[in-house]
């Protein structure tokens, strides 16, 4: 059987937890084809459209990069991973892959999703223009929690890149995206 990243990741992040903390998340065994990426994208992109906090981000954002789930483990070392699709407006700009690993106070495992909104031509070319874009590293993203976004107006919006998780399941407190690195790739 041949291992591909997808394989390689699941096989890492249950090295690094023990196997014991992942057992209980959903994993794929393979990579995930365009259909299915384009398939939960669709789903996530809709459940985020119909929460009332994100009217003013899809308003304005030149363009959103949405990861429907992005697994997450860890023991001291911890890891994550997931595979999502960047629009600009309804077209589809391409596929890109996050992942990241990350060493200190840690224990647990999650599946969580994220959306990125790009607010400006400047932020968008910077993930565009990169053979992979380390969050941390060119324009600043604000990671927003329920209670900011419910303040959120198009007049209160200036950051260039904005963060949010959703669809939490798991054990771990959060998602972290410092250190992060995000590419394109081009799934079967």
């Amino acid at each position: 059987m041949p291992i591909d990243r997808r394989t390689l990741s699941r096989h890492a992040l249950l090295s690094l937890t023990g196997g014991s903390l992942l057992s209980t998340l959903p994993l794929p065994a393979q990579a995930a084809t365009r259909a299915e990426i384009q398939a939960e994208t669709n789903a996530a992109m809709a459940r985020l459209r119909a929460q009332p906090n994100t009217a003013a981000l899809f308003e304005r954002a030149e363009a959103v990069l949405i990861f429907p789930r992005i697994i997450s483990g860890g023991l001291i070392v911890g890891g994550q991973y997931g595979e999502g699709i960047l629009y600009r407006g309804a077209e589809r700009q391409g596929f890109y892959r996050i992942a990241g690993a990350s060493f200190g106070l840690q224990a647990g495992a999650q599946v969580a999703g994220l959306a990125m909104f790009f607010m400006t031509d400047e932020a968008l070319r910077a993930l565009q223009a990169a053979n992979g874009w380390e969050i941390g590293t060119g324009p600043s993203v604000v990671a927003l929690d329920q209670g900011v976004q419910a303040n959120l107006s198009s007049t209160t919006l200036r950051e260039p890149v904005y963060a949010i998780s959703f669809n939490q399941q798991g054990l771990m407190a959060a998602l972290a995206i410092n250190g992060t690195k995000i590419t394109p790739f081009n799934p079967s």
